[in-house]
């Protein structure tokens, strides 16, 4: 149905309808008189009459104060939307448009974060000098190469570069430039890309490389699911002889199927033998890559050769072709692998100093049992944290007074042990759902927002819960939220933002044109209410043609 505004009613006429209307309400016929006689049609007349109810009800109810509620702010809103929601740009525009919020283009939005990402660095910088152990690695966006590096206890991303390549140039590059914000690097633990480890060894020549146990020993736990996938196999096929030898009716019959049933039934012990050797001895090997023995001795590295070289030659010993070509690998990298190693041992000798070797061992049993329990679920992470516990009353009861500072300065010591970058991988998969929602179109703005957001965001659970990577790296207690901070940043670095930050966001009614994006007076967008929207109905101030 088409309406048009009648212009020859004017404002005391309509006030006139409107009377006549709710006067005469509930009487039969009335309200088709009166609009005939005002020739307007009787939905326009009803709903009239509705609003009429709602205004007086509004004027002369007897409601209770109550306090307004506060409009919702458009940048922090977007700003969640984006990064906490993680939302994609046409998805954050339909949630907009079906909110008749304006602006909405997904144009708009890429160049709104694209302006806070302008005013936001790539690279942290510290006010003095700083030591840290890094953490770096390579992700792509499509064909092209992001660099991050991350400091090993806090998990603050420090720099993240969308590279051309990754060669051992631009890796060096990457790391001086770190050195030039006051970070001093005393080591590394990363996977083995050639330009990674040839640039970080050109910018650091003296710092310690660790490699990552994750790539190392990848290859060989892949061997494992594929031989578990293969005995699985292997058990439905003796399975499926097994029937067929049951249901055979001919003696010649009975004889070549009792032939197949044996061949399945000899290939199915192989595969389960295969995979429980194997299975078994990677449960000891990653027994054996824990910094402390299991009744709380630092492991030496001495030990730990001793320990891997007997079980890679264990390894050795299973009836598989594809393990040789594995173990060659990682008897080749063995001296990297015992590289934490070497700090535990040199750990050790200097705690000893300090705290007797009984009161050591159970301070270290604490920590490895803490450490295991945030790896752990339900059950065996309520024994570790029991075990934790139970360890650290023991040397309560023995130290007394010097319990405390001594127990943090073990935990932090130990903690300070990097066997492995996988931190860096967390760090990856929290980039990797913005990176798809840009399909791989990512640019260094973006880059620098998200990692604004993911060093100034507070943990939600685990062992750094309830802080944020940059109170972790620098000490210091965040004094707001990370949107409030990263809007005051954005205020004091860019004098003319794109959209003012007091703006309130409010909710623009279905029945009302907006103006376009044209029409917008620049750098402002349309977020007040109009004169209508304050009601909660779209009114049709309008006749039927």
């Amino acid at each position: 149905m088409k309406f048009i505004r009648r212009h020859d009613l004017t404002p005391h006429t309509r006030i006139e309808m409107v009377r006549l209307a709710w006067l005469n309400q509930g009487i039969y016929g009335k309200m088709t008189q009166i609009a005939q006689e005002y020739q307007i049609s009787r939905t326009w007349l009803y709903q009239l009459i509705w609003a009429a109810n709602l205004q007086l009800e509004t004027l002369f109810g007897d409601q209770k104060p109550h306090a307004q509620e506060s409009p919702i702010l458009f940048e922090p809103f977007i700003l969640l939307l984006r990064l906490e929601g993680k939302c994609s740009l046409p998805s954050l525009a339909s949630i907009l448009k079906y909110f008749h919020y304006q602006p909405n283009s997904v144009g708009y939005l890429s160049e709104y974060f694209q302006h806070y990402g302008a005013a936001l660095p790539s690279t942290l910088a510290m006010a003095e000098r700083t030591v840290v152990f890094y953490l770096s690695d390579e992700i792509f966006a499509r064909h092209q190469p992001i660099l991050v590096t991350i400091e090993a206890q806090s998990t603050a991303i420090l720099k993240i570069q969308l590279a051309s390549d990754r060669s051992a140039e631009t890796w060096q590059a990457h790391f001086d430039d770190l050195g030039e914000h006051r970070f001093h690097s005393i080591g590394m633990a990363s996977d083995r890309g050639l330009g990674l480890m040839a640039g970080y060894h050109a910018a650091c020549p003296d710092a310690r490389w660790v490699c990552d146990r994750f790539h190392e020993f990848h290859d060989l736990f892949d061997r494992r699911r594929q031989l578990e996938r293969k005995a699985y196999a292997a058990i439905a096929k003796e399975d499926e002889a097994a029937h067929a030898f049951h249901h055979a009716k001919s003696e010649a019959n009975l004889g070549k199927r009792l032939q197949h049933y044996a061949r399945a039934h000899h290939a199915c012990e192989h595969a389960m033998a295969q995979y429980d050797q194997l299975d078994l001895l990677l449960r000891l090997l990653r027994d054996a890559l824990h910094l402390c023995a299991p009744w709380g001795r630092l492991r030496t590295v001495a030990s730990v050769r001793s320990e891997l070289t007997l079980l890679l030659d264990l390894i050795a010993e299973i009836d598989d072709a594809v393990l040789p070509k594995l173990l060659h690998t990682l008897r080749a990298h063995l001296d990297d692998i015992l590289v934490p190693f070497e700090q535990a041992e040199s750990l050790h000798i200097a705690l000893l100093a300090l705290v007797p070797q009984q009161i050591l061992d159970a301070r270290v049993l604490a920590w490895h049992h803490a450490h295991l329990s945030y790896q752990s679920h339900a059950k065996q992470k309520r024994y570790h944290q029991h075990e934790s516990q139970q360890w650290l009353d023991f040397a309560k009861g023995l130290l007394e007074n010097q319990f405390t500072p001594l127990q943090a300065m073990v935990f932090e010591k130990l903690d300070a042990i990097v066997q492995a970058s996988s931190l860096v991988e967390l760090v990856n998969s929290f980039l990797r759902p913005y990176l798809n929602s840009s399909k791989g179109q990512i640019t260094q703005e973006t880059l620098n927002l998200i990692m604004f957001y993911h060093n100034h965001r507070r943990y939600k659970s685990g062992k750094r819960q309830g802080k944020a990577p940059i109170e972790l790296l620098t000490g210091e207690a965040l004094k707001a939220d990370w949107v409030a901070l990263l809007l005051q940043h954005t205020q004091e670095t860019s004098p003319c933002p794109s959209l003012p930050s007091s703006a309130p966001l409010t909710l623009v009614p279905h029945g009302h044109e907006h103006p376009t994006s044209s029409q917008t007076p620049p750098g402002q967008a349309l977020l007040e209410p109009s004169a209508a929207s304050a009601l909660p109905w779209a009114p049709m101030d309008a006749e039927a043609a």
